[in-house]
């Protein structure tokens, strides 16, 4: 199967090519800003994210066979363009919880996850009050389905700095804590390793796509 780092490097000298990237990960991208930000931000986080990666394609780190902790990493970084419609979002978070559940598909998945999206929306005032990188570590964890290895190169710190950010939040929110791969957006523990990456001895050194 083509890789996305395949997809990147055969853009650049074929440049439609890059659209194959945007139709393995769009949805992905685009469900993660609609429940920060809200769907009438989340299609302009969206569209910027892939007009960013494709004019930044040359700087990509081919140590990384697939490209989503690099989108995800520029969709927050647009995200914080969007903080106030963030924030309003976690204030209306009952009926941006309900759309998010209705977007699930199947009635089974729909059924098996009702209960894990109650027990963030009751706890939204908590996480609307954490710093905003510990709330994007967060939400790239449990909404992003990123593992610690991925958020961390999202973000572009040492993967142990994510682990000690999510045990601050941990911390923070109480025992719901323990409950974060409930909430992630594709199922609990689906990565629990990063076998598309670099090296675990290369990520603790701090070598992150940019």
């Amino acid at each position: 199967m083509t890789t996305d780092s395949d997809i990147i490097r055969r853009s650049l000298q074929h440049p439609p090519r890059f659209g194959e990237l945007f139709e393995r990960h769009a949805e992905s991208i685009a469900a993660y800003a609609t429940s920060r930000v809200g769907v009438g931000a989340a299609d302009d986080v969206l569209s910027e994210t892939f007009l960013v990666a494709f004019e930044r394609r040359e700087r990509f780190d081919h140590a990384w066979s697939s490209a989503r902790p690099w989108l995800f990493g520029i969709a927050t970084r647009l995200i914080r363009k969007h903080r106030a419609r963030e924030a309003q979002q976690w204030r209306a978070w009952e009926a941006g919880a309900a759309a998010a559940v209705a977007g699930e598909s199947g009635i089974e998945s729909v059924g098996s996850r009702v209960d894990a999206w109650a027990r963030v929306r009751d706890l939204a005032p908590e996480i609307a009050r954490l710093s905003a990188r510990d709330r994007a570590t967060l939400l790239l964890y449990a909404w992003g389905d990123l593992s610690y290895q991925e958020v961390a190169a999202a973000v572009g710190v040492p993967v142990g700095t994510v682990r000690s950010r999510l045990n601050g939040v941990r911390k923070r929110l109480g025992e719901a804590g323990p409950e974060y791969d409930e909430w992630r957006i594709d199922g609990p523990g689906r990565r629990t390793a990063d076998a598309e990456g670099p090296s675990r001895d290369r990520e603790e050194q701090g070598t992150w796509i940019r």
